[in-house]
């Protein structure tokens, strides 16, 4: 492919201006509050795929957030490409942690990022990576050197578990038909070792109701005499892991994969500094499953967190009562083969068992997703590899991810094919967390790679 580079860096102002633009919107999926930011996102995705050269494009109904559907079908004899992305956002909180509003995109230059990071909500996740795709649309089409064909299906509900996009797959399976799916929702080793992510997390989400009194009471009239659902609930969430951080749950490693010897040596290989990793946290040690290398643990081992606690008075000053409720919302990161629903319901079943007959417990399962691997001997896989090759100058290293995309796993079962997923983020860019960010290097050289991908895609599907 000729002068991508030239084009990327002819128009690099416009295509961060455009960014900027679309994350000023805040398409909070979450919060209902924002439903119409959610809507305005999705015509403004679809503004862009029209501009960038898709023949046609829709917005889809579905139960809950439209989908943008668009598509460059040049041959129906050739390839196509189905592009997966996400226009709905985490919400921001806490926000005084940020050091800029989160919905007020600025561009400032840090230690990392010398020729500047964009600093808002979605910057990396995903709106920054998915428009990446659109962008690099817009190169192939302009230049005319689109060498297959491409569909792109954007959703509005990644951030709370794509509650429609199983509705809308299963009955658009032929409107959705493609040879390979590219995602860019996921990142790189570091910003000069490209990666390719071949492994995905699965996830359970679910969130807990302990109840002790039928009403607050008074700590001093009722204190050591009823059971406080606070004191009950941390200390069933403390003995869900034992003295080597190995969760509790009986059944729960039944079907975890151990990989190899020779495969954890292959991870080993990647370039980790554990001081930098604790340097960029600001922690003094690290923390984890017993027997395990960080990088291990945030990737092929299956994991239990507690993500939110509350309960009773968290105002200010002093308020003395034992409160009647308790709540934790609570996820646990599976590896291949744990089904999600499976483990949803070990979990319930387990803390409903543990719970002392002083209070009641509910389990509310929220959403949850299949783990996934991606082969390194298909030809997307390939094409990804010699992409990243031509523009960062070395072999990309196949990478296990800790992070969980549930659809991707769908895909496979229902659309029959592969997922390669592309991701051009780094660990550093804070995505769900204040300050969330995305390297302007990192943004415009995914433009420059992607459109390499479908090249040589389309270049081995011949053979």
């Amino acid at each position: 492919m000729q002068n991508i580079k030239a084009y990327v860096q002819e128009h690099q102002d416009r295509f961060i201006n455009e960014l900027l633009e679309l994350l000023k919107i805040p398409s909070i999926s979450a919060d209902s509050a924002y439903e119409k930011d959610v809507i305005k996102t999705a015509d403004e995705i679809k503004k862009s795929l029209e501009k960038a050269g898709c023949d046609m494009v829709e917005i889809c109904l579905t139960p809950g957030y439209p989908i943008v559907y668009g598509e460059k079908i040049i041959d129906p004899n050739l390839p196509t490409v189905l592009v997966y992305g996400h226009y709905d956002v985490q919400p921001p909180d806490p926000i005084d942690l940020w050091d800029s509003p989160p919905f007020e995109p600025v561009i400032k230059n840090t230690d990392l990022h010398p020729e500047g990071a964009i600093f808002a909500r979605g910057a990396c996740d995903d709106k920054g990576q998915m428009y990446m795709h659109v962008k690099a649309l817009e190169i192939m089409t302009q230049t005319e050197q689109l060498p297959c064909n491409v569909k792109f299906m954007i959703e509005g509900e990644e951030e709370v578990g794509s509650k429609s996009l199983s509705w809308f797959v299963s009955n658009n399976q032929e409107k959705l038909a493609n040879d390979v799916i590219l995602i860019s929702d996921t990142g790189m080793i570091a910003k000069d070792v490209p990666s390719i992510t071949t492994g995905l997390r699965g996830l359970s989400y679910v969130e807990v109701e302990v109840t002790g009194p039928n009403r607050d009471l008074h700590s001093g009239l009722y204190g050591g005499a009823v059971a406080n659902p606070i004191n009950i609930l941390t200390k069933m969430i403390a003995s869900l892991h034992d003295e080597n951080n190995h969760i509790t749950i009986p059944g729960f490693y039944d079907k975890v994969e151990d990989l190899s010897t020779e495969e954890r040596a292959a991870m080993a290989k990647a370039p980790f500094s554990l001081d930098d990793y604790k340097k960029s946290l600001d922690i003094n040690a690290v923390y984890g499953e017993e027997g395990y290398t960080t990088n291990e643990r945030n990737s092929i081992r299956p994991t239990l967190d507690v993500n939110g606690i509350w309960g009773g008075y968290t105002g200010e000053g002093a308020k003395t009562v034992i409160a009647s409720k308790a709540y934790a919302k609570i996820s646990m990161r599976l590896v291949p083969n744990q089904d999600w629903e499976e483990i949803t319901e070990l979990f319930k079943n387990h803390f409903e068992h543990i719970a002392p007959e002083a209070v009641t417990v509910k389990v509310t399962p929220h959403h949850g997703g299949q783990g996934y691997v991606t082969p390194t001997d298909n030809i997307g896989y390939q094409a990804a590899s010699k992409a990243y090759a031509d523009t960062f100058d070395k072999t990309p290293i196949p990478q296990r991810s800790g992070g969980s995309i549930p659809i991707v796993s769908l895909f496979e079962k229902e659309l029959k094919s592969k997922t390669i997923l592309m991701g051009f983020g780094l660990d550093s860019d804070a995505i769900h967390s204040p300050n969330e960010h995305f390297g302007i290097w990192n943004y415009l050289k995914g433009i420059e790679t992607i459109p390499l991908f479908y090249k040589y895609f389309t270049e081995l599907s011949k053979k």
